[in-house]
């Protein structure tokens, strides 16, 4: 929006011609999402606490976590209201990469919103039933899969997979990219889903994840620097840099109010969406298994989960004393901060390896 009115100034304030560049609304989308957090932050946790939409605790859940009951959450309105904002203002809204993440963004968010409004009006921590869930985030999945075979058909997207460290590993999934697509945004949406779970955990790592994705985008959408690196080129999807700053910016504002010991939740109304935001700014880039590395510690915590429910229900016995992980590592002995301390710095270490599959081909 911003865009639109101070790019045709440029020709009577040569200052405004900055506003064409990527990098620059990127910077200025980042800001503005930060500056949104910050302010909007105490607003949006009176205003929860005064409806009393508290934290609801599971009660299997590790015995420290009692004292986060009533603790306001649903702060997902907040990281997406920071987000979707400054993208509006900054981005080029005639870009489709553009409207396909946020509007999945959204859907994703919307799902989230009603499992979270029925925990609150339940007072229990069980939402929407587990297949309706799971129903709707493979529907919402379904839409991009098929809006991306559209965006193929006018050329403007194509089908193949790109494997990390693979030059020549490109096969072409045809209309079979649709589930493909939608298998990975469930994945990406219930991965950081199970992550969030400490305070300021997955919001944090997201935030790397986030940043990684924007340098990612940034390069699929230059000329120069997506052929030496030998990358699929689609110029819109350099766009999709702006969203991802927006996202980097409402995730650091967040984490200010989300950090330990946290003043707000996301709720699932923000895990959802915002692992739905970081698949499907994978998808659109071809990054689609880079995810997996980009994303780790959401991978190892997923796979946690899995293996504890497959273990109990094969042999009866558990190999962590609690999943996800984190929870493992507090009832170990590890202090909250800790567990959260040291995930982030994996968090970093998987972000910098996936940049360095980028040469490693």
């Amino acid at each position: 929006m911003l865009y639109y009115l101070l790019y045709p100034l440029h020709n009577d304030i040569s200052l405004f011609n900055v506003t064409r560049y990527i990098t620059f609304r990127t910077a200025a989308a980042s800001l503005t999402a930060l500056a949104l957090s910050l302010v909007l932050g105490p607003w949006m946790i009176r205003t929860l606490r005064d409806f009393q939409i508290g934290q609801v605790i599971r009660q299997e859940g590790p015995q420290s976590h009692r004292a986060k009951a009533g603790t306001p959450t649903m702060g997902g309105l907040l990281i997406l209201t920071a987000a979707l904002v400054p993208t509006l203002l900054w981005a080029d809204l005639a870009n489709a990469y553009v409207w396909v993440a946020m509007l999945a963004t959204l859907g994703f968010g919307g799902v989230g919103f009603a499992d979270d409004y029925l925990k609150i009006v339940r007072q229990n921590h069980r939402g929407l039933i587990p297949r309706y869930k799971m129903a709707l985030l493979m529907l919402i999945g379904l839409g991009v899969g098929v809006a991306l075979m559209a965006l193929a058909q006018n050329g403007l997207y194509n089908t193949r997979l790109i494997f990390p460290f693979f030059k020549n590993l490109i096969p072409d999934l045809g209309w079979f990219y649709v589930a493909f697509a939608s298998l990975v945004l469930v994945c990406a949406t219930n991965a950081v889903n199970l992550t969030d779970g400490l305070d300021g955990l997955a919001i944090s790592t997201f935030a790397v994840a986030a940043a990684t994705f924007t340098a990612l985008a940034y390069v699929t959408g230059h000329a120069v620097l997506a052929q030496y690196l030998l990358l699929v080129r689609f110029p819109p999807a350099g766009e999709l840099t702006v969203f991802c700053g927006a996202l980097v910016g409402a995730s650091l504002g967040f984490l200010w109010y989300n950090s330990y010991p946290a003043e707000i939740f996301m709720g699932d109304v923000g895990s959802l969406a915002l692992g739905g935001a970081l698949g499907t700014v994978a998808i659109l880039i071809k990054q689609e298994l880079l995810l997996i590395i980009v994303g780790g510690v959401f991978v190892i915590e997923t796979l946690s989960v899995i293996i504890q429910v497959a273990s109990f229900k094969m042999t009866g016995q558990r190999v962590f004393k609690m999943a996800p992980l984190h929870h493992h590592f507090e009832l170990i002995g590890w202090s909250e901060p800790k567990v959260i301390s040291r995930f982030l710095i994996i968090a970093v270490i998987f972000a910098l390896f996936s940049l360095t599959t980028l040469k490693l081909r």
